[in-house]
């Protein structure tokens, strides 16, 4: 296989699946070359629970990419998510020197708003600038250049349990990849899903996985807030498996299959065929009793993403509506409940902007790992020098030194 310079990987390692995407840098853009998934036993609810079984997908997913893709993967960009993620709202502010604003002085301004208090065990991820403040003008997007004497910027923080991340790292480094970068997964999805317009307007994101939700609101283009929640579509089919007594992976079969969110879109008089457990033969049920387990548990996860964008006081700002991204968007009926649940504009999040296999790609449960690609690309130029488990490690060091400095 040949080893190219002009590809960038992205690597979503989620609860059910891992998924490897390749991307080919064109004169055009990106176009999708190769794609490889497999399904994920070792994580639970978005963080790494068993080093072995994440290394076995992830060999295996980065393995069948190379076969279609043709080339030899030696580093990726790999999303992260689980219920350890946080983010909050920061700002910094600096004398600008010289009287006009260069990049020195945004740098500046971004290093004081990353000064915030962590604990030792949390680590920053991304630090996202909404806007920024010269003097007393305000909701500045590009203040360089600009004349004044004060700089201010305000940003959106999100951390990280430093042992999630590490985790992360030392699965994907002992497949003998590289880690170009961690990028939070609602945030690698929202560069494929959104447009400039939506994120202008304001619109929530909501990525539905296999063991979590990962939430993102935009207005006036910026990422204003982001929160996870320890649940996702697992949690329905273990409800499937328990209600129709049936084994859990023929739960999920029948989800994909036969699942529907809302209630009035089920034909009355539809049968399915439920397997048995314990060499009883199938059984013959209404697809209506099937979605009375599904509604209810859909709707409880939406009913949880709206509380936290109501917490969040962003509720108010959504005039572009809810975009649903992530493997259990596919199911039928789950946008007429979230218009019901959420009262605004609601639709099914696709990748675009992208060429290539896009017939295979085209599919929600994608979205995180073409977003990884799409991000990668535009960050691949800042990375020749790839980061490893030795830099998380030797970032708590330094903090614990300062720490001891600080007290002794």
């Amino acid at each position: 296989m040949a080893k190219r310079d002009d590809i960038v990987v992205g690597l979503d390692i989620g609860t059910t699946k891992t998924c490897a995407i390749v991307g080919e840098i064109t004169n055009a853009g990106i176009d999708i070359v190769g794609i490889g998934t497999h399904p994920s036993s070792g994580l639970r609810k978005g963080i790494v629970v068993n080093i072995d079984s994440t290394v076995d997908s992830i060999k295996r997913a980065v393995e069948e990419a190379e076969l279609m893709s043709e080339c030899e993967i030696r580093s990726v960009f790999t999303g992260i998510a689980g219920n350890h993620i946080g983010g909050s709202n920061s700002y910094g502010i600096v004398a600008v020197k010289g009287g006009e604003v260069d990049e020195y002085d945004v740098k500046r301004a971004l290093e004081a708003a990353k000064a915030i208090a962590i604990p030792l065990d949390r680590k920053i991820i991304h630090i996202l600038p909404q806007y920024y403040i010269v003097d007393d003008q305000d909701g500045v997007k590009d203040p360089i250049g600009m004349s004044g004497v004060r700089l201010e910027a305000k940003v959106h923080v999100v951390t990280g349990a430093v042992t999630s991340i590490q985790n992360i790292i030392k699965s994907v480094n002992r497949v003998g990849l590289d880690v170009n970068d961690i990028i939070l997964e609602p945030l690698a999805s929202s560069e494929t899903i959104l447009s400039q317009d939506e994120k202008e307007l304001g619109v929530a994101l909501i990525d539905i996985g296999g063991g979590t939700t990962d939430i993102a609101v935009f207005a006036e283009g910026s990422i204003k807030h982001t929160a996870v929640l320890a649940l996702g579509g697992n949690y329905i089919t273990s409800d499937i498996s328990v209600g129709l007594r049936t084994p859990v992976l023929e739960a999920e079969k029948i989800k994909i299959r036969y699942g529907c969110a809302y209630a009035p879109l089920i034909p009355p008089n539809e049968i399915i065929e439920v397997p048995s457990v314990g060499g009883r033969s199938p059984r013959n049920i209404s697809r209506q009793v099937l979605g009375e387990i599904i509604e209810p548990r859909v709707e409880e996860i939406l009913s949880l993403v709206q509380r936290e964008i109501v917490k969040s006081g962003y509720d108010d700002l959504l005039a572009a509506g809810v975009v649903l991204t992530g493997g259990t968007a596919t199911l039928e009926g789950i946008v007429e409940l979230a218009e019901q649940i959420f009262n605004t504009p609601v639709r099914k999040g696709f990748p675009v902007g992208v060429g290539g296999i896009t017939d295979i790609i085209n599919n929600p449960m994608y979205a995180t790992a073409v977003g990884l690609v799409v991000r990668g690309s535009k960050n691949r130029s800042g990375y020749t020098m790839k980061r490893s488990e030795k830099n998380i490690l030797s970032g708590i060091i330094k903090r614990m030194e300062r720490w001891f400095n600080d007290f002794f």
